[in-house]
């Protein structure tokens, strides 16, 4: 550990590497959760500096000056405030040191332009605060019961007012982080047989494609009593049929064409054989039109008692939700996040978020596994609350809810600015869990002092710090002014991560800014915005890896999206389990370098299509035998019936003719001459 002094003791350096970190610790705490060895710490200790002698004619006058100017929430005076940050600014012009640390406000007024121009959340909309008219998310999935307990958690939690002036206190508190000690990781009894269909089956069971199955054969029925009339091409599926549908979806996101029709296609450059040989196109649009997940009979009406805006997919999430719970136990670091779903559906819950790359589309709310990326629990968004006090705790419910049975295990959660409140982390805090995350500086409870008013304008790497026990908050600027709560990392400590490498100075002496290897440091952030860019992550990579391979095609009917959502969800989980599960090591049988996602999904859609074939690819297969001799084999032509029908052949090559002539063997009719031979062929 080596102290850096220039004029007076400010700050103490940590440095580690990947070599010494383990043996290089904070006096305070543990080395921070989830960060790179790489990076510089510095650690500013919430006591008043050395003073040289000069300065010790002048202690008695500060001190009856801090007595004079003590604030409400025990933070220091304008005076002293303002001589201290003028002694560092002036250890800073020297090289000293470009990280003011200042507890509390520092009690100077600004104009109202100066705040205008640096205050970040004051005219930001990307996020909304607890009295947005965009915090319009339900949750009908949840029971009554728990609704209204979370709520009144919530207001139990306000109870203790945050915003009182003696809530807040100087950061000069030691907190308590309890390890984490419980069994995370895959949880299986798969052995090293097991292939790719064996591990998508931990996430999707067979029982969910039986009860596919026996629905849309129930809605193939109910559609045709309504209408009156049958479907002439419409016969019962069963399971082979619908795993071989699923996987042919899930080829279509590998192999992409803009209509569906295209992969049935005459053309040898466009069409694709295997679909050809599965089913035919009629037959896969006829299993679209009647995918049915939910009885469509015994569905109640909005307004009738036991309505649910989810019906249609309840039984899907009902499996798939525990599935993916008990699938992988989850790891120390968590993360909590929005995601959106493309749709051109006129469900009424869709979003239109203009600040966002996907402007329209539905919301999900998803806990993932900040390392891995693996999906534990997901809710969806179904429509506005029903009152403005419902509106208010949405985000406290909505982690409560994702959180729901990690209580006492000491996990990590970090989440954006849309969730994190203080009575969120109380009460997270008290349940054994700790969390991180930026907040909006306006929310009730932020300390009154760390508000962009009362802070002004920061410099870049300069951030101020309110404690009360392991709860921090945090104001700073990187690139833009960010306020920041958490309850697992302790004030005062600083991080500066490698920048770019620097080239050579030729012999006229290294930079201050350059450490031994060459490379500049970056702007200093304290450790709650380090840990959180660290760790928030957890769904963006879930994200990435399920927004490379669609699944699934574009229609009208809302469900369906939730539906290849969570489809191709369970791809992606069962993907992250393998490579868990093997340590990287490919499946048997795969002669390739890397397994990746794309070879995972190619073999899953292989092997839930396994050898099935539909009616017509029988037909193509027995003509492709019997190809050398077909009247050997019965083919012959002769005349098929009295109304003449479109020749197949000439409709292959775009043309129109008819015949009463055909193969009865091959079911088509074809014109006498050479169609006969060339078809056959």
């Amino acid at each position: 550990m080596a102290t850096a002094r220039k004029g007076r003791e400010l700050f103490t350096i940590l440095e580690t590497s990947a070599d010494t970190e383990s043996s290089t610790e904070c006096d305070s705490q543990d080395a921070p959760l989830n960060l790179s060895a790489d990076v510089k710490w510095l650690e500013i200790p919430n006591r008043k500096p050395d003073s040289d002698e000069e300065e010790d004619d002048d202690d008695d006058e500060e001190e009856a000056a801090a007595a004079d100017g003590e604030g409400e929430n025990g933070v220091t005076s304008t005076a002293a405030a303002a001589a201290e940050t003028a002694d560092a600014a002036s250890l800073i012009a020297g090289g000293g040191c470009n990280i003011i640390l200042v507890t509390g406000s520092n009690g100077i007024k600004h104009d109202e332009e100066d705040y205008a121009e640096d205050c970040y959340y004051s005219t930001s909309t990307n996020c909304s605060d607890t009295n947005s008219n965009d915090s319009d998310i339900d949750f009908s999935d949840l029971e009554e019961e728990e609704e209204r307990r979370s709520f009144f958690g919530f207001e139990e939690d306000l109870e203790e007012d945050c915003a009182s002036p003696d809530f807040w206190g100087e950061p000069d508190q030691v907190i308590a982080i309890e390890p984490f000690s419980a069994a995370s990781g895959p949880q299986h009894s798969l052995g090293d047989e097991a292939d790719t269909r064996d591990y998508f089956r931990i996430l999707f069971p067979d029982s969910l494609f039986e009860h596919m199955v026996e629905q849309t054969n129930n809605y193939a029925l109910y559609r045709q009593r309504r209408v009156g009339k049958s479907d002439p091409h419409w016969h019962p599926t069963d399971v082979r049929e619908m795993k071989a549908y699923v996987g042919l979806n899930i080829l279509m996101g590998i192999n992409q064409l803009p209509d569906t029709g295209m992969y049935w296609a005459s053309d040898i450059f466009i069409g694709n054989a295997g679909f050809k040989k599965t089913m035919t196109s009629r037959r896969f649009e006829k299993l679209t039109q009647y995918l049915q997940l939910c009885d469509r009979e015994s569905e109640p009406v909005r307004g009738e008692r036991g309505y649910d805006g989810l019906f249609k997919i309840r039984p899907l999430l009902d499996v798939v939700e525990n599935t993916m719970w008990d699938a992988y136990t989850p790891n120390r670091c968590l993360t909590i996040d929005k995601c959106a779903i493309a749709t051109k559906s006129r469900f009424s819950p869709t979003q239109y978020m203009s600040s966002r790359p996907l402007r329209k589309g539905l919301t999900v709310w998803m806990l993932c596994d900040s390392r891995s990326g693996y999906c534990h629990r997901t809710k969806i968004h179904v429509g506005k609350p029903s009152d403005d006090e419902a509106a208010a705790s949405l985000g406290y419910r909505v982690v409560s809810s994702l959180v729901r049975g990690l209580e006492g295990q000491y996990h990590h959660v970090f989440m954006d600015s849309f969730f994190t409140s203080v009575p969120l982390l109380q009460r997270l805090l008290r349940d054994g869990l700790y969390a991180c995350g930026p907040t909006q500086a306006g929310r009730k409870g932020y300390p009154e002092v760390l508000r962009p008013r009362n802070v002004g304008k920061l410099c870049q790497g300069e951030f101020y710090q309110c404690q009360r026990g392991n709860l921090v908050a945090t104001v700073t600027r990187d690139v833009k002014t960010v306020s920041c709560l958490s309850t697992n990392s302790a004030p005062g400590i600083v991080g500066i991560s490698p920048g770019r490498q620097q080239p050579d100075t030729d012999g006229e002496g290294e930079s201050d800014s350059l450490d031994g290897s060459g490379f500049s440091l970056g702007v200093p952030r304290p450790l709650p915005l380090l840990l959180y860019q660290e760790n928030m992550r957890g769904v963006d990579l879930c994200d990435q890896l399920r927004e490379c391979y669609q699944v699934g095609r574009p229609c009208k009917k809302w469900w369906r999206y939730f539906l290849w959502f969570y489809v191709n969800l369970c791809i992606v989980n069962a993907y992250i389990i393998l490579r868990e599960s093997r340590g990287g090591a490919p499946p048997a049988g795969f002669n390739g370098k890397q397994f990746t996602q794309r070879h995972f999904r190619v073999r899953l859609a292989q092997q839930l299509i396994g050898d099935y074939q539909g009616a017509r690819g029988m037909e193509r297969a027995a003509r492709k035998r019997h190809a050398d001799s077909p009247i050997e084999y019965g083919h012959r032509l002769e005349r098929m019936s009295e109304r003449s029908r479109r020749c197949r052949n000439c409709t292959n090559k775009g043309l129109r003719h008819e015949s009463v002539f055909g193969c009865k063997i091959c079911n088509v009719h074809l014109c006498r001459g050479g169609c006969f031979s060339e078809f056959h062929k």
